[in-house]
């Protein structure tokens, strides 16, 4: 548990698990959570003011923390840096204790009004892993290194789901061939910035992109910035 997190949502969240497996992360859900513990139905609304969203939210976000601890204690001095982000992808399934809360919480994100929500999480996993690893970019390809190891990671959970191997073997393949994937495309960009016929395009996008500045990056801390040329 960290200082941030309010002790009677980790009290919810321990509650509704047992019922998101039959109810998923629903009103119902919720509410068997509440009579489980020891809040009154006033308090557990005002710490979760959309109930077992917020449950859900706070479930995927202590995935990350686990992953995060995890990374820290782990030993990845002689990992090739795509193996170690291959490795931080495996801790964060790791980290899951109830794979039919996720289940469930997939169909909950799928829905459209919560789509965008889903997105942010997926978004927040992908941060905490180059976070964690030491990324210090601070323009484009800090948004670029994010969308795409979001991209992997959604793919990724989506075949874990499905997956019934002894001890996630295919999905462990999986992942290797996403991640070889992704270095395949930082292969192809490198060629086009090489290749002289390309290069002149490839240079004039480098200028423009060159302009964009990660969230808390100087000049200011908005969501991104744009640099004005002096």
């Amino acid at each position: 548990m960290t200082s941030q997190t309010d002790p009677r949502q980790l009290e919810l969240l321990d509650a509704i698990l047992p019922h998101v497996a039959f109810d998923g992360w629903t009103d119902d859900a919720f509410r068997a959570a509440v009579g489980d513990s020891d809040l009154t139905a006033d308090e557990a609304r005002a710490a979760c003011p959309r109930g077992a969203v917020d449950l859900a939210i706070l479930f995927h976000k202590e995935g990350d923390r686990a992953m995060v601890a995890a990374l820290e204690a782990a030993d990845l001095g002689d990992m090739r840096f795509r193996d170690r982000v291959a490795h931080a992808i495996r801790l964060r399934l790791d980290a899951v204790d109830d794979k039919e809360a996720v289940r469930r919480g997939s169909v909950l994100f799928a829905l459209p009004h919560m789509a965008p929500e889903g997105s942010k999480l997926i978004w927040g996993t992908a941060d905490a892993i180059w976070t964690a690893l030491g990324d210090q970019s601070d323009d484009v390809n800090w948004y670029t290194k994010r969308a795409t190891l979001s991209a992997v990671y959604a793919s990724v959970v989506l075949y874990w789901l499905g997956d019934d191997s002894l001890d996630g073997q295919a999905t462990s393949a999986f992942i290797d061939r996403r991640i070889d994937n992704v270095m395949q495309f930082e292969k192809f960009k490198a060629s086009v910035n090489a290749n002289p016929f390309t290069k002149p395009f490839a240079s004039v996008l480098g200028q423009l992109t060159s302009r964009i500045t990660a969230p808390g990056a100087p000049p200011s801390d908005l969501p991104g910035s744009w640099r004005t040329p002096r």
